[in-house]
């Protein structure tokens, strides 16, 4: 039975607060009053109320309706009034957004103890309860619009009385919850990474906890506010919605519980049969077209279309997700998932990931529980109707071509295509793929998602370039990998096993043939262990090149950012750029916290000063990413020189070095961009490409001119500007 209890009319717009939770010596409006504590209002006028009952509006008691000095009755009709109600400015004009022109005014609503701004416009507002208005805000044709004593806006935090079990949890990674973070507005993608990670240590999860709930008040009593500028047209309900300035919502059917975060410079925007329970929206998101939408957060302009599911799940800054569905999963900045057919569930995803159609990254249950995760670092890219189980974990820019893989897998070795060999049953790996085949693809990605980052608060520095100190140390792991695996090759041609061999005897014999024998190496057949979960051979292709392009791009690395060094600093000469090159350097392991590349040891200072209470708001977290942020170029510059230290035996420490690393950069960064244009160039002159045009004027209509293609022409001017820096300092 449905339970309904009556009330005396009397009643309604009042005790918005219950008594047992108002503080001794306040009224109900306690808390209204400081969120809005304008007090430039009066009484009506016996004309003004005259004027209203006149145009059929009505009121539980006149006098507990107060207005500003320009407020003209006139423009208020068949309005029903009830509680508190402040009304500002109402002056004869219409407002105009996107060619909807409407009057300013309250017209035809019921309106229930609200603060409303200056001329606004409220019309065919069904029940419209406890919030705050912002000017010029336009409110038409709306069923139900109301804030609830104990709305809590989406944050995880219970208000006083309330039972622990109302908490709202976001079960991050894993189905099971056993990562479960508290979503709170403003919650950044380094914020949730951390929380879910780190499970062992319960003192600094509940670190994470108490920091959360700090933040928010559990007093009973907060109105829902609607910023200025707010457009809320043809929508059926919303219910605890909190919302900046600029917010834009046509045709949403449910909006509950929410935190919108918008403003001037980046609005927000949820359309059409949108339905959104328990979430925080940041600013510049787009909403659009029957998304559905329970227990999650949205990065700043990211974006869900085309009914997209999104469901206990962090969705990253400059991320697009349509049609498709996404579950407990964690995804970092510059994620693209278009098609209706593709399914992520229990996955951490560390940045500039593109789903494939038919991809199926999701949980298959190959435990007793629903307990299998995946995580992928950054570039991470499913092929057509990819299939994986979970646990599997892959390194940064792995590619998978289409395929179901049957067994957990875990890809340590940076830029690989993996595949499936069916008819030798075995399993394929090319590490340094998108540098042998598809250079425009990977480098066109990297400046895409950095040209593409609307965000207007980047309090974290999110790193775009593929090469960086994450993707520096998994091939630095990557050449000890193959190392090992072409001295076991070795071994096995000689029918001896390598049981008797030390784990640094089989490196050096590895790394030697490697480097003095590379011919004799591509004819072996190297096989990897550990890289999958089965007893099929795992054989990785094109070892020796794959050996030589890691070494080649960890010294290519090193020399770029010394010239941005050079560059910063305004040096132009050798011999000042030497004596101004940090030395020393340690070798150190870095962490993508939420797409921001942080020294690891650096991270653990943080999270120690959290467990220990050092560290106590949210807002000095993101102090420390920006600390970060600022220092992040010469840290990057110091793991450079290590890594090339650690590498090639030697630092860089005299003139000679330099010079001979710097003519060596040269080189690679002429093929690299030659290598841009040569795999673009493919698509110009495969004939099986070409054959769905009639000429090449038609091809060049629809794919664009190759020699006007924007980014190959950002290629090679980047070519150049670097060519002349190198050539400068060199001369």
């Amino acid at each position: 039975m449905n339970n309904i209890t009556k009330y005396p009319i009397q009643q309604l717009g009042y005790g918005f607060i219950p008594a047992e939770y108002l503080p001794e010596g306040k009224d109900e409006y306690y808390l209204r009053f400081e969120q809005n504590p304008n007090g430039n209002y009066r009484h009506l006028t016996a004309y003004e109320i005259e004027a209203l009952v006149r145009n059929n509006n009505t009121s539980d008691d006149w006098n507990q309706i107060w207005v500003s000095d320009a407020f003209d009755a006139r423009l208020v009709k068949n309005c029903q009034f009830f509680g508190l109600i402040r009304i500002g400015k109402l002056e004869p004009y219409y407002l105009e957004y996107h060619n909807l022109r409407m009057r300013v005014g309250l017209y035809n609503s019921t309106i229930i103890s609200c603060d409303i701004g200056d001329n606004v416009v409220i019309d065919n507002v069904n029940y419209l309860s406890h919030y705050l208005i912002g000017n010029e805000a336009i409110i038409a044709n709306v069923n139900e619009m109301a804030t609830t004593n104990y709305a809590k806006f989406g944050n995880g935090i219970v208000k006083e009385g309330e039972e622990e079990g109302v908490r709202i949890w976001l079960e991050l990674c894993n189905e099971n919850g056993g990562r479960k973070v508290l979503p709170f507005s403003n919650m950044l993608p380094g914020d949730a990474w951390m929380w879910t990670r780190n499970r062992h240590d319960e003192e600094l999860m509940e670190s994470f906890r108490q920091m959360t709930i700090r933040e928010f008040s559990p007093k009973r009593g907060f109105y829902g506010r609607v910023g200025n500028r707010c457009i809320i047209k043809n929508t059926k309900i919303i219910k605890d919605v909190n919302m900046g300035s600029d917010v834009y919502i046509k045709g949403a059917n449910k909006l509950k519980n929410l935190t919108i975060h918008s403003s001037a410079e980046a609005h927000t925007q949820i359309g059409e049969g949108c339905e959104l329970v328990n979430g925080i929206i940041s600013e510049g998101c787009r909403i659009f077209y029957g998304v559905k939408a329970v227990r999650f957060v949205m990065a700043s302009h990211s974006q869900l279309k085309y009914g997209a599911r999104l469901i206990n799940s962090y969705l990253g800054n400059n991320a697009v997700i349509s049609c498709c569905e996404v579950l407990n999963s964690l995804i970092f900045p510059a994620h693209e998932q278009h098609h209706n057919n593709s399914f992520l569930c229990a996955a951490l995803l560390q940045g500039q990931t593109n789903m494939a159609a038919g991809a199926t990254i999701g949980s298959n249950h190959n435990s007793r529980g629903a307990d299998g995760e995946m995580i992928a670092g950054r570039g991470f890219w499913p092929g057509l109707c990819v299939s994986i189980k979970h646990n599997s974990i892959f390194a940064s820019f792995t590619i998978l071509a289409k395929s179901d893989f049957h067994y957990e897998l875990n890809i340590p070795l940076p830029f690989s295509l993996v595949s499936n060999d069916l008819d030798k049953n075995r399993l394929l790996v090319m590490p340094g793929y998108w540098f042998f085949h598809n250079l425009y693809a990977l480098a066109r990605n990297a400046w895409k998602y950095s040209d593409r980052d609307k965000r207007t608060k980047k309090v974290q520095l999110l790193e775009y370039n593929y090469l960086a100190p994450d993707t520096i140390n998994e091939m630095i792991h990557g050449l000890d990998i193959l190392a090992e695996a072409v001295a076991k090759a070795r071994l096995r041609e000689q029918n001896n096993h390598w049981g008797e061999y030390t784990h640094q005897d089989l490196l050096s014999l590895g790394h030697k043939l490697l480097q003095e024998a590379p011919d004799e190496v591509q004819k072996m057949t190297v096989l990897a262990e550990g890289l999958e979960n089965s007893k099929r051979p795992v054989v990785i292709l094109k070892t020796a090149k794959a050996y030589a392009l890691y070494r080649e791009l960890i010294a290519f690395h090193l020399a770029r950012q010394i010239i941005v060094f050079a560059d910063m600093k305004g040096i132009d000469s050798l011999t000042e750029l030497l004596a101004q090159l940090p030395q020393g350097c340690a070798f150190t392991e870095w962490d993508n916290v939420g797409g921001q590349l942080i020294r690891r040891n650096a991270l653990q200072q943080l999270l120690t000063d959290i467990k220990h209470k050092k560290i106590t708001r949210w807002e000095e977290v993101h102090r420390f990413y920006r600390e970060q942020a600022a220092t992040y170029p010469m840290d990057k510059l110091k793991h450079a020189m290590a890594a090339y230290a650690h590498v090639f035996g030697q630092p860089i420490d005299s003139k000679a070095s330099l010079e001979q690393l710097l003519e060596q950069s040269l080189f690679t960064d002429e093929k690299i961009t030659k290598g841009i244009m040569e795999s673009r160039r493919k698509d110009y002159t495969n004939p099986y490409r070409k054959a769905v045009y009639a000429n090449e004027k038609e091809m060049d209509t629809v794919l664009g001119s190759f020699v006007e293609n924007s980014f190959i022409r950002w290629a090679e001017a980047t070519h150049q500007q670097y060519r002349q820096q190198v050539k400068q300092l060199l001369s």
